[in-house]
């Protein structure tokens, strides 16, 4: 084919640098993650919103069982 057929598109290297820094970017992010995990922050987290869901439902649970005794009189 000739070469001049296909013209090279203007800024094509400017797309491969923000290309290049969205890939840095992304891999900086994810190798945060992992360090962040290695370390246990995440699991810790995971840890206290697990006991703060308990907490809530032990609430709700607590609210409605004086109801319950009142209904299962025997």
């Amino acid at each position: 084919m000739n070469d001049e057929a296909n013209p090279a598109k203007k800024g094509s290297g400017a797309r491969k640098d923000r290309l290049a820094e969205a890939l840095r970017a992304n891999l900086q992010k994810r190798k945060a993650q992992t360090r962040s995990r290695r370390a246990g922050d995440a699991d810790r987290q995971r840890a206290r919103d697990s006991d703060k869901q308990r907490a809530r439902d032990a609430d709700q649970r607590s609210e409605g069982l004086p109801a319950a005794g009142k209904m299962h009189k025997d």
